[in-house]
């Protein structure tokens, strides 16, 4: 299970507040899971020079498909900023089709409480995936 550490591109700004995205994503089968893990590595290049990215990491779990990113930003514009950005936006459009499911989750913590630890991270995730689930059967 490859992880990525936690790298910081950007120094934040002491006192102030970081924006984080943690995301789930798994991968419809076994056979794109490589081409899925060599896509992330262009879009971790990518986040390691993106302007307002005050950290991130990135978990692969290769044989169950299932990826985790895990990243801070200087605030909400700058993570938008990157995802649509190239070369991710282009992966992301690109991968759609090779995707099961995605969970995503956005909260924001003091710079102080950087870095996130994957143990927050992963309960948020299963929290928020919790939470889209129930408004899935409630919208049937």
């Amino acid at each position: 299970m490859p992880t990525l550490p936690w790298t910081t591109p950007n120094p934040a700004r002491p006192d102030t507040t970081a924006f984080v995205m943690a995301s789930r994503l798994d991968v419809r089968s076994g056979k794109d899971t490589p081409r899925f893990f060599l896509k992330s590595l262009s879009a971790w290049g990518q986040v390691r020079k993106a302007p307002g990215a005050l950290g991130a990491s990135l978990e692969a779990q290769l044989l169950k498909g299932v990826f985790y990113t895990l990243s801070a930003w200087e605030d909400r514009d700058a993570l938008y900023a990157y995802a649509k950005a190239e070369p991710h936006k282009t992966i992301m459009t690109g991968l759609r089709s090779v995707m099961r499911e995605s969970t995503f989750t956005f909260w924001e913590v003091p710079v102080a409480e950087l870095p996130i630890t994957w143990e927050d991270a992963k309960r948020r995730i299963e929290e928020q995936a919790r939470k889209d689930a129930a408004q899935g059967d409630r919208s049937r």
